[in-house]
């Protein structure tokens, strides 16, 4: 586990940054994902690293699918691959719309930045195509058996939870235990993500840390959307 440079996640206000400033360089990004903590720019351009007490995640096995989006994915003309487009992705989640928000926080540096933790391994892209239309996607960080979503977008609706469901689906057939969500949103909600208390999520962050999922989910381009889905 590399170091973590800064203050410690676990006594770190619940609403507050941990840091604020430092760089985005790959080792201090992947040092504070091995901590629980994530970059969130905001408008001065400083780096603010939080660890949110609680923390949105999601159990994996426990996905929920509503019957409607079941009849969505069964539809001709979805295709889903993984790892093919991944600026691309980062750059179309920056032009999505976000209530509340102003601009986006995926600015140049974090797009550079998070292009190479991809180039080494670590971050991840879902990509959906509608007859070979890009229309949707999420990426994140996959270290151990955690998956630290980052952000979706969609320009046709229901797209990125296609994208959404086919990653929790693969990461469960390959082993992973926890999807962190990070923030609360009803998005996620409907899904099955829930809350848990900072301590308890760096206590599954720590123990995680030396585990590796029994098959590696991002070696196959093309995933194929299962007939069949919890509900």
């Amino acid at each position: 586990m590399l170091k973590w440079p800064y203050a410690d996640p676990a006594t770190a206000p619940t609403d507050a940054p941990v840091h604020i400033g430092g760089t985005l360089d790959p080792a201090t990004l992947l040092s504070a994902y091995q901590h629980g903590i994530f970059p969130w720019p905001n408008d001065s351009k400083s780096v603010r690293w939080w660890s949110p007490d609680p923390r949105f995640v999601l159990l994996p096995q426990e996905l929920r699918c509503p019957d409607s989006l079941h009849k969505v994915m069964r539809k001709k003309g979805w295709r889903v691959t993984v790892d093919q487009a991944f600026e691309t992705v980062m750059r179309e989640c920056g032009k999505a719309p976000r209530p509340g928000q102003n601009g986006t926080w995926i600015t140049e540096d974090i797009i550079q930045a998070y292009s190479e933790l991809h180039r080494q391994g670590y971050a991840h892209s879902v990509e959906v195509y509608w007859h070979d239309e890009l229309v949707g996607g999420l990426y994140g960080v996959a270290l151990g058996r955690l998956f630290h979503g980052e952000s979706m977008f969609h320009t046709k609706t229901d797209a990125s939870k296609v994208g959404f469901v086919a990653l929790v689906q693969r990461l469960l057939a390959c082993g992973f235990i926890l999807i962190d969500c990070q923030i609360p949103t009803q998005h996620l909600a409907s899904f099955g993500a829930f809350a848990i208390r900072r301590k308890q999520f760096l206590e599954i962050v720590a123990q995680s840390q030396n585990e590796m999922p029994h098959t590696n989910p991002w070696t196959t381009p093309l995933w194929p959307l299962a007939s069949s889905m919890p509900s």
